[in-house]
């Protein structure tokens, strides 16, 4: 719900990116990753990358729901002046372990880490959230090699694999398919998991591993808006004040829906 709303205040886009990996990053930093206010100077902290910048709006929504900061900076999203810019920059938000937007950068910084880890003794796991788009780049495959070569168990790769990219399926514009076995064939460990199953995901990234370790995240972009699931427009559209509204309510009928199951 703080997705829809930052984009829409904002006149933003990219909602939908930001609602396919949402619930990565709810099992991330409510769960399997070692992180939290009062951890953001301990070197022994774990690392939580989000390499697509473009979803902010989901890993600003996390921080400030988590405590990293108060929820009401959520309305300044991409505003002059705000903390929070269209892409997550370092030092100037509690929680933000470094600059994204420009794709394919994230895993190699995350690699940089998990060997500097090592070296120092400490037990920090990193893990690095990307897009399937994202893999077009040549540098994600570079990085994922030579953390193969590196045996970086503490390194974890999640892919948003949602299936589209900005200009249409992903699998349509470079052969991505079949991700998890392009993982395997680069040395890493893989699971392939459904990327909305909160708790299925962090039981997942909470188990360690002796090589790095790509989880395969099935997801839908868009996901929990009926009208925005699957459609490519809303990589671009920021929502208006009805579709907010629209938005608004079948989110919240979501959750009491699901709050009643529990």
């Amino acid at each position: 719900m703080h997705v829809v709303q930052m984009s829409a205040d904002a006149r933003v886009a990219h909602v939908a990116s930001a609602l396919s990996c949402t619930d990565i990053l709810v099992a991330l930093y409510f769960s399997a990753a070692r992180v939290a206010p009062e951890l953001v100077t301990d070197l022994t902290r774990d690392r939580v990358i989000l390499s697509k910048g473009h979803a902010s709006a989901a890993l600003y929504a996390c921080l400030a729901e988590r405590g990293f900061f108060p929820p009401s900076w959520l309305a300044t999203y991409a505003g002059n002046d705000s903390r929070l810019g269209e892409h997550p920059a370092v030092g100037i938000l509690p929680g933000i372990e470094c600059s994204t937007g420009s794709l394919g950068h994230g895993l190699g910084i995350g690699t940089g880490l998990a060997l500097a880890a090592r070296l120092d003794g400490r037990s920090t796991r990193v893990f690095v959230v990307l897009s399937d788009g994202e893999c077009n780049e040549g540098a994600v495959w570079e990085s994922a090699m030579w953390a193969a070569r590196q045996s970086l168990g503490g390194l974890c790769a999640i892919v948003d694999a949602n299936g589209l990219q900005a200009t249409g399926r992903s699998n349509e514009i470079t052969a991505l398919e079949p991700l998890p076995d392009k993982w395997r064939a680069f040395g890493w460990d893989v699971t392939e998991t459904d990327g909305h199953d909160v708790d299925g995901l962090a039981a997942i990234l909470a188990s360690p591993h002796g090589r790095p370790h790509a989880v395969i995240a099935r997801t839908i972009k868009g996901k929990g808006v009926s009208f925005m699931e699957n459609d490519l427009e809303w990589h671009y559209r920021p929502p208006s004040a009805n579709d907010v509204a629209r938005a608004l309510k079948e989110l919240s009928d979501s959750c009491a829906t699901l709050s009643s199951v529990r």
